[in-house]
């Protein structure tokens, strides 16, 4: 009686232990997985969490804009072969260029090329057949910078100057600085929002402002 028991109950554990041995042999196979080569597994694509800090800002079409001529620049031009019509000459509050023979040349809303045109055509106009003209800005109006910059103020502007540089020239941000984005106020035009990068121009009286974080 006693050895039929112990047979009955061998034969019982034995499906238990079969489902174990299973188990135990899947979990191997996972580990297995786990510690092999991944070569061939997909790429996991970030998450929108991971760039939330970027800058969602759009690029504007004038971030990249021509430097246009304005009150208070000065200019060097040349006439070639022409010493007496060349010469250094300001642009005047009206926007304009004082010249020799040829008078008063806009200059305002204009970029450099514009206004080497625009010479060329008074020129031709009854005074020399086939001028070349040289134009060259040597001083530019300054721009302002204000916000969370380090040193706000006002500032001489360098040639080719975007947003990065300019806030750098200021000081950098302050630790409440928004990183992601700025403001200018270009000419008479409203303040308009760009992305903090340095594909952004800053030109010539261009007032940059850098905002405050909210987080």
């Amino acid at each position: 009686m006693i050895q039929l028991a112990a047979k009955t109950l061998r034969e019982g554990f034995r499906p238990a232990a079969g489902r174990i041995a299973a188990i135990f042999l899947a979990m191997l196979m996972v580990a297995a997985c786990a510690d092999g080569p991944r070569e061939n597994l997909p790429a996991v694509a970030s998450s929108p969490a991971a760039t939330s800090s970027e800058s969602t800002v759009p690029l504007p079409p004038d971030a990249d804009i021509d430097y246009r001529l304005g009150s208070g620049d000065k200019l060097r031009v040349i006439v070639f072969g022409e010493p007496n019509l060349s010469g250094e000459f300001d642009v005047s509050g009206s926007g304009k260029v004082a010249l020799p023979l040829v008078g008063q040349v806009e200059a305002q809303g204009l970029t450099v090329s514009q206004f080497e045109a625009a010479m060329i055509a008074k020129l031709m106009d009854g005074y020399l057949n086939n001028p070349r003209v040289s134009v060259e800005v040597m001083n530019y109006r300054p721009f302002y910078i204000y916000g969370e910059v380090g040193n706000p103020g006002q500032y001489p502007y360098t040639n080719g100057m975007t947003v990065l540089n300019a806030i750098a020239v200021a000081g950098g941000y302050t630790y409440r600085a928004n990183t992601n984005q700025i403001y200018i106020t270009r000419g008479e035009g409203a303040e308009q929002a760009y992305p903090a990068s340095q594909a952004v121009k800053v030109l010539p009286g261009d007032v940059v402002r850098v905002p405050e974080r909210f987080f």
